[in-house]
Formats: C-alpha cells, sequence, structure tokens
C-alpha cells in the first residue's frame, strides 16, 4: 500500500496469485491475500476475509489458538460488521463471526465482553426468525446459559421458557428436544419457580416414555429422567409423589437388568446422565464467590470455558480438602463427618462428569470414589441414623445411576433396591 492510503497495484497483483496459484496456501497467507483485496473489492472479499480470518485464529488440525487469537476473532467481526448491510448473507457471516469472538472472550476471562456479544448475536437471531416467520430465535439458548453463569437466573428462565415454547411443538422426540428440557427444568429450579420446574419435568418423563416404549429413546435416559424428577419432589415437600416416581424407575431398572437396552443408542446416555449429576449433586454444593457456575442442566459442551475450567480445577483443592478431612471425621465424626460425606460427594460428581467424555475408562476412573461414597455414608449413618439414613439412600442412587451409565445393570438394581429400603419404600 503506498502512503496516500491507496493499495498498491503490486500488493494487488501479489494477492491474487496467491489465491491463484497451484499448491496448498497457508492461513496466514489467505489472510494477507483478502486483507488487501477486501479494500479494492468488498463485496467480494469481506466475507472471505472475515471467515479466513476465524480459521486462522484457531487451527482446527492441531486443537492450537494463535498467539493473537483475539485480535484476529475482533478483526473477523469488523469486516463482517463492514459488509453492507443489504448483502442476504451479512447477517449469518456476522453472527459466526461474533459466535467465534465471543468464545475467545470467555477463554479469556472477559465474561461480561463475552455476554454483550452473545446479546448482540441474540438480536441478529431475532430479526431474522421475525425475516423468516420462524419462531425459533437462534442465539437465545446461548444467551441463557451465559445468563445463568453469572446467576441470572430468572433471566435464564425466561429466555429458556421462549426457546422451549418455540422449539416444543415440532422438537425431536429423545434428540435436542430433552437436552434443551433439561437446561429450561434446572434454570426454572434455579429462579425459584419450582411448581414450573416440576411441571417441565414431568413433560421431560412423560415424553420419554412414550420414547422408550416405542424404542426411539433410550431406557436409560428415561430413568435418570425418573429418577431426577423424584428427587425434585422430595425437595418440593412431594414426598409421596416421589415415592411413586422412584416405583416407576424401579420397574424400569428391573427391566433394564433382565434385558438391556432393547436397541442399541448412539452413546449419548452417558453424557446425559452426567448432566443430571450435575443437576442431582447440587445440593451439595454450596454459594462460592470468585467465579462463574456453570448452568446447572447443561451438558459441559455448552458452559464458557473459564466456568469449566473453574469447576474441573477444583477437583484439586477438594481431593486435598477430603483427605485433609478424613482423618479428623475419624476422631471426632459428631463434628466432621457429615461434611466429609458431603464434600465426597462434590468431588464425586465433579470426578465423574470431567472422565465421562475423556475416556472409555472413565467408569474404572471413578467407580472407586462412588465406593468411597457409600463408605463413607454407611459410616454416617451407623453414627447417626436420622441424618445419615436419607443421605446413604441418596448416594446409593448415585451408584445407581453411575452403575447404569456402565451398563452394568444388576449392581444398579442391586444399589436402587437397597436405597428404596432405607427410605422406606417398596423395593419388590
Amino acid at each position: 500500500m503506498d502512503h496516500s492510503g491507496k493499495v498498491d497495484q503490486d500488493d494487488i497483483l501479489r494477492a491474487r496469485n496467491i489465491l491463484l496459484a497451484s499448491g496448498r496456501r497457508t492461513p496466514r497467507e489467505e489472510v494477507d491475500a483478502y486483507r488487501v483485496l477486501a479494500q479494492v473489492s468488498p463485496a467480494a472479499y469481506l466475507p472471505r476475509l472475515s471467515r479466513a480470518l476465524q480459521r486462522l485464529s484457531y487451527d482446527t488440525s492441531s486443537g492450537k489458538r494463535h498467539p493473537a487469537c483475539l485480535a484476529l476473532c475482533e478483526e473477523a467481526v469488523a469486516a463482517a460488521r463492514a459488509i453492507d448491510p443489504a448483502e442476504p448473507a451479512r447477517a449469518d457471516l456476522l453472527y459466526e463471526a461474533l459466535d467465534t469472538c465471543q468464545r475467545e472472550l470467555y477463554t479469556l476471562g472477559r465474561r461480561a465482553e463475552g455476554l454483550a456479544m452473545r446479546a448482540e448475536m441474540l438480536a441478529i437471531g431475532r430479526a431474522q426468525a421475525e425475516l423468516s416467520g420462524n419462531p425459533v430465535v437462534t442465539g437465545l439458548s446461548d444467551w441463557a446459559a451465559g445468563l445463568s453463569e453469572e446467576g441470572r437466573y430468572a433471566e435464564a428462565a425466561d429466555a429458556l421458557t421462549e426457546w422451549v415454547a418455540a422449539i416444543l411443538p415440532n422438537g425431536p422426540g429423545e434428540g435436542a428436544l430433552a437436552w434443551s428440557l433439561l437446561e429450561w427444568i434446572a434454570a426454572l429450579h434455579d429462579a425459584g419457580r419450582s411448581g414450573e420446574a416440576l411441571a417441565a419435568f414431568e413433560t421431560l418423563v412423560s415424553m420419554q416414555a412414550v420414547e422408550a416404549a416405542n424404542d426411539r429413546g433410550s431406557m436409560a435416559c428415561h430413568l435418570y429422567s425418573l429418577i431426577g424428577y423424584a428427587q425434585m419432589l422430595d425437595a418440593c415437600g412431594r414426598g409421596e409423589q416421589a415415592a411413586a416416581v422412584r416405583q416407576e424407575a424401579l420397574a424400569l431398572l428391573t427391566e433394564l437388568a433382565a434385558t438391556g437396552e432393547r436397541k442399541s443408542w448412539s452413546g449419548y446416555e452417558a453424557s446425559y446422565w452426567a448432566v443430571l449429576l450435575t443437576f442431582s449433586g447440587a445440593d451439595s454444593e454450596r454459594p462460592t464467590s470468585g467465579g462463574p457456575r456453570p448452568p446447572s442442566g447443561a451438558t459441559p459442551m455448552r458452559w464458557s470455558a473459564d466456568a469449566k475450567q473453574r469447576y474441573f480445577d477444583s477437583r484439586i483443592a477438594l481431593r486435598e480438602e477430603v483427605d485433609t478431612l478424613a482423618p479428623r471425621a475419624a476422631e471426632d465424626p459428631d463434628q466432621h463427618l457429615a461434611e466429609l460425606v458431603r464434600l465426597h460427594r462434590v468431588l464425586t460428581v465433579r470426578s465423574a462428569v470431567y472422565w465421562e467424555d475423556r475416556t472409555h475408562l472413565f467408569a474404572e476412573r471413578v467407580r472407586p470414589l462412588f465406593d468411597d461414597g457409600v463408605g463413607l455414608a454407611r459410616r454416617l449413618t451407623q453414627h447417626n441414623p436420622a441424618d445419615g439414613t436419607p443421605t446413604l439412600a441418596k448416594i446409593l442412587i448415585d451408584r445407581s445411576t453411575f452403575h447404569t451409565a456402565a451398563r452394568e445393570y444388576g449392581p444398579a438394581l442391586d444399589d436402587f433396591r437397597q436405597a428404596l429400603s432405607y427410605l422406606g419404600e417398596e423395593a419388590d
């Protein structure tokens, strides 16, 4: 480029030669060429520049971020913004660039800026929905997840209520709809809207009952939802209804132990279990300050990068706390045993979610934690039956769902029956 700001013809020629040359060009060369050509033919090259900048920012083949990842992402957004508003493809290009950039902002812990970009993505989604007449607003669920991580539960619940209302009439059975319903249920629960959360849970389990009966959905996922529903009913003081739901779960688990799944599924059942485990394990958590909390009810794939790292990194400190507290609990169970059981459950849940999608050996990685948790709960029951018995039942149910996720249906049924007996419920 010459000093007057005009693009030098030699630069244009070089850029065109790079793009026309045979052989593979590097992402860096591609970006440099598009930067030049976008100045002389913006309509043709700004869209290509925006996409090329995103490709350069993150190498998907190696999984490595460019050292200047954020700057490249921001330049991609700027290039997309510069596209003529009359260009039909502009909205999709800008949405895509904003999405890439917000992920990088969250990775760097710049959450407010990331959430602001999600708000802009939502505005684009609303405008596109209005133009097309499609009630499903792109960006709404990502916006809700961001709100939930910031503790803005009422707003998250409203956003997901809108989202589910749009997808529910035509949504797929056991697919995306079930995951969206889980997020909605958790958001309603976190917002203190327990009646609506229970109604939404009932919708989910009813849908899954039909899907499983018709071999269109996993029996295990239906089981996990029934167990989660029963736990929420208990928390809301509806013990009789919870007991009835657990009997449905018992019948389903008995069938699984006898026959296994009636057909093979894609393997997503364990991921579904992990999400419900984080949700059911939330009652063992205590509010923490100094960072975001992942949205309960959402798969870790939907968590922001910094929330995910904070959640999983906490396992190290939890392990140290558990190891430090264990000898104290042995010496003074009145003072420390209940807290040890609580902390150990938090560690178990976080470890299970961490390992679930990382290795086919996840069961071997976390099995000792579930077994140790049951052992600790048995000690608490012997020491303090009033508090320990319901806790043991809960942790036995945790281990039962773990066995189910590992496709160990016989041990899963044994644990579940034991849990029901401790709850004083019929287990035959």
